[in-house]
C-alpha cells in the first residue's frame, strides 16, 4: 500500500510539473483517456508523443498496433490538420473560407482555428475531399456561454447544402441538418468553456439509402461506442467537402482543432 500510495505520488508530481507527457502532440480522440494510474518510470513515449511513464508507453503502442491493424479510417486519414505546426495568421490554402473572420492562433504549443465572437452570424470553413458519401469528419470545438448567450457550432460534410451534426445549446440538444432543416435531435447537456468532439458519418448501405450518424462528447472522456443519433436517408446525397462552422450568439470566440476527414466505419 506504501509503494502503491508512494508511485501515485511520484505520478501527480511529474504531471504537475508537465513531466508525464512532455509534447506539443495530442492523442487521437478515438483512443479515448489515458491510464489514470501510471507508474513512477520516465522514458521515451512511442509514436513523437515526447516522455512519460512504461504504463502510458505501453497504452500508446496498443492504440498504435490498433490503428495499423484496422487499415481504416484511423490508420489513413484523407485529410488532418491539428494547427500546431502553422503559424499565427491566415487558415492555409487547403482550407477555404465560405465567411467570417477565422484565423490560426495558438495558446502556448497548442493551435487552433478561431471565429471571432462578432459580428452574431453564422460562418463555415471547408476542407478535405470532395465527395458524396462513405465519410467521417472529426473535429474538437472550445466555445464559450455570456449569461443565457451560448453560440451553436459542429461539423459538416457534402458541403454547403450538405449534412451538418450541430451543438445547440440553447436547445440542449444535438441535431443532424441536411442543409438548414432538422432532421433528427437528441438531448445533450453542453458545458461552456470546455473542448467538445464531434463526429459525423455519412455511409451508403445500399442503392438508394444512406445513413447519416452522429456524436459529441467532452474531451478527456471516452468515445461514446454508440451513436448517439441517426437518420436514414433516401435521397442521395451531394457531393462536397466537409467542414466545421459556428454562430458566435455568445459575442465570445469559437475555437476548432483536430479537424480530420476518413473513411466511414
Amino acid at each position: 500500500m506504501k509503494h502503491r500510495f508512494a508511485s501515485l505520488c511520484v505520478v501527480t508530481i511529474l504531471a504537475a510539473s508537465g513531466l508525464v507527457a512532455q509534447d506539443k502532440r495530442e492523442f487521437p480522440s478515438h483512443w479515448g483517456p489515458p491510464p489514470a494510474v501510471q507508474t513512477q518510470d520516465y522514458r521515451p513515449l512511442p509514436g513523437g508523443y515526447g516522455h512519460g511513464s512504461s504504463t502510458l508507453a505501453s497504452w500508446i503502442e496498443t492504440n498504435l498496433a490498433k490503428d495499423a491493424a484496422s487499415g481504416g479510417s484511423a490508420a489513413k486519414p484523407l485529410f488532418a490538420q491539428s494547427f500546431d505546426g502553422l503559424p499565427d495568421g491566415p487558415p492555409p490554402g487547403e482550407f477555404m473560407v465560405l465567411d467570417g473572420g477565422f484565423t490560426v492562433k495558438h495558446e502556448g504549443t497548442n493551435g487552433f482555428l478561431e471565429l471571432p465572437g462578432a459580428p452574431l452570424d453564422s460562418f463555415a470553413v471547408q476542407f478535405g475531399p470532395a465527395e458524396k458519401e462513405n465519410l467521417a469528419v472529426t473535429a474538437q470545438v472550445f466555445g464559450t456561454n455570456k449569461g443565457r448567450r451560448t453560440p451553436t457550432f459542429g461539423v459538416g460534410l457534402g458541403g454547403v447544402s450538405g449534412w451538418k451534426l450541430q451543438v445547440s445549446p440553447s436547445k440542449r440538444v444535438i441535431e443532424l441538418l441536411r442543409d438548414q432543416e432538422s432532421k433528427a435531435s437528441k438531448e445533450f447537456e453542453w458545458k461552456g468553456g470546455t473542448w467538445t468532439q464531434l463526429r459525423l458519418q455519412l455511409r451508403k448501405l445500399k442503392d438508394g439509402e444512406w445513413r447519416v450518424e452522429g456524436k459529441a462528447w467532452p474531451k478527456g472522456e471516452a468515445e461514446p461506442k454508440e451513436w448517439q443519433i441517426a437518420f436514414d436517408e433516401k435521397e442521395e446525397p451531394i457531393a462536397g467537402k466537409a467542414s466545421v462552422f459556428g454562430s458566435p450568439f455568445a459575442g465570445t470566440a469559437i475555437q476548432f482543432d483536430e479537424l480530420r476527414v476518413a473513411r466511414a466505419q
